[in-house]
């Protein structure tokens, strides 16, 4: 026990606890503790009845059972794996910038369901696909390996994973909504103002500032790059294109 105690104290914070309430949820609804029906996110209840927890909890549960045990192992592992890299990589130092990311993204997939009244009642998979996405472009030259060896681009990991989950679980609008709103928030933070010089728009509030300082050591310059700094690449031959950092084999610790 006190090596999974030592596992689990070693993930970084804001993994940690996002990690600790997707396993408590589910299994606080598989002993029957709380009933499922108000752990999932139903936009009639959430607009009209002013359930506004639903949001949250649908975020964490997940109906655990012998035909979807595999499938949420298999998300719980991507969201133990690529939170850990983006938490200590790109965002090493920097837990308000992350915690951020994923507000925005939750903020986003939750609008997007309840905005089109679509018949999602489960959060989980969006929100860790949108973080393997934004993971994947920043490491999108990277070569990853999956299942059986096969080798490939980190860029493309989304989509292959889209399809395996498709497999083992019969749908691909979970892992779509998510890729389309990891791809908005990396569009939007990344792309657009350090590789095409536009405005950026999103910017971590003061107020996460405050409650998450930001540690010394870790990555800066989200946003617009000094203006040194795209004279020099202009001057390499670079187009003004950001190195986005090292990745990661998929499977590695």
């Amino acid at each position: 026990m006190s090596d999974i105690g030592d596992w689990f104290r070693s993930i970084p914070a804001i993994t940690r606890y996002w990690f600790a309430a997707t396993v408590a949820v589910p299994l606080i609804g598989k002993l029957g503790l709380i009933s499922p029906a108000y752990f999932v996110l139903w936009p009639e209840a959430f607009l009209y009845r002013f359930q506004i927890w639903r949001p949250i909890t649908a975020t964490f549960f997940f109906p655990v059972g012998p035909g979807t045990g595999f499938l949420y192992l298999v998300n719980l592992y991507f969201l133990y794996q690529y939170s850990t890299r983006l938490e200590t990589g790109a965002f090493d130092g920097r837990p308000a910038d992350y915690l951020f990311m994923l507000l925005f993204n939750w903020i986003c997939i939750v609008t997007k369901i309840t905005g089109l009244a679509m018949d999602m009642q489960l959060l989980m998979i969006p929100l860790i696909m949108s973080v393997l996405y934004v993971w994947a472009q920043l490491n999108r030259d990277m070569i990853v390996s999956f299942w059986f060896g096969t080798r490939f681009k980190a860029c493309y990991l989304p989509w292959v994973i889209l399809g395996f989950n498709y497999i083992i679980g019969g749908s691909v609008i979970n892992e779509l909504i998510g890729n389309l709103v990891g791809h908005l928030y990396f569009f939007l933070m990344f792309r657009y103002p350090m590789d095409l010089g536009g405005r950026n728009f999103l910017s971590t509030p003061q107020f996460l500032y405050r409650w998450l300082p930001s540690r010394r050591g870790g990555v800066s310059g989200f946003g617009m790059p000094p203006a040194s700094v795209r004279r020099a690449a202009d001057q390499n031959g670079g187009g003004g294109r950001h190195n986005w950092g090292q990745g990661f084999r998929l499977g590695d610790q």
